[in-house]
């Protein structure tokens, strides 16, 4: 067990070393969490808008459902994804568990439900200004959807960065999937629980500043977003 202020003083110098082994770690986490993003938001943003634009039976129920999902218990994902991907599941002809891709389909199961409520909320809103004019040009559901997806594409970028805090910070789902294979599977939040285990704090240090570093970053880059928004929003 080392000392905390030897741990931390060697921490701020492996993040300022450029040290290899933290930043693969690093590496690694971003592009899983930069790809579930990408393919969350691919999936739970026209969903969102579909849901925002329609009016149906059961739709009271489908809000619940949406909301509900958004806490998705990130083990429960795990061992879903898991099951699906063991050597006895449906999928475990595909070889992807314990691999960087069944990593992103749990962060991405996690986080599309948390992209398509949000979206749906921003876009509802948006909808309940357009409607007339919409009815008035007698545009299709594919349009307006496309109408919509654009004119709030500000409100979106953070509703796309929320979910990219939530999987980045991931750690149960991930661990299960992925096994925490060093140079393989290794993300940030595993390792900080791997080394913190093992008592190396100086490494379970350096990552967590980094990791605070990126969360201080999606926040800042949010409050930009919805400032530039804004700003357009009067012009």
């Amino acid at each position: 067990m080392q000392d905390i202020g030897q741990a931390l003083s060697l921490a701020f110098a492996l993040v300022m070393s450029g040290d290899g082994d933290l930043y693969e770690i690093v590496a690694l986490s971003l592009r899983v969490s930069l790809s579930a993003m990408a393919v969350a938001c691919l999936i739970g943003l026209p969903v969102g808008a579909l849901v925002a634009i329609s009016r149906f039976r059961g739709r009271g129920l489908v809000l619940v459902v949406m909301n509900a999902l958004m806490g998705l218990p990130p083990v429960v994902v795990g061992l879903l994804v898991y099951l699906h991907f063991s050597r006895a599941g449906p999928l475990g002809f595909l070889g992807l568990l314990y691999t960087p891709t069944a990593m992103i389909v749990a962060q991405t199961i996690l986080i599309a439900p948390i992209v398509a409520a949000l979206s749906r909320q921003v876009l509802e809103d948006l909808n309940g200004e357009y409607a007339e004019q919409f009815r008035s040009l007698a545009l299709s559901r594919r349009h307006m959807v496309g109408a919509l997806l654009w004119d709030a594409r500000y409100s979106l970028m953070t509703v796309a960065l929320a979910g990219f805090g939530r999987a980045v910070a991931e750690v149960g789902a991930v661990i299960i999937v992925g096994g925490n294979i060093d140079h393989l599977t290794r993300v940030m939040t595993t390792a900080i629980a791997l080394e913190t285990s093992k008592g190396e704090l100086a490494l379970a240090l350096a990552l967590g500043i980094v990791l605070l570093a990126i969360a201080l970053g999606v926040n800042a880059a949010v409050h930009l977003l919805r400032q530039t928004g804004a700003r357009l929003a009067y012009v």
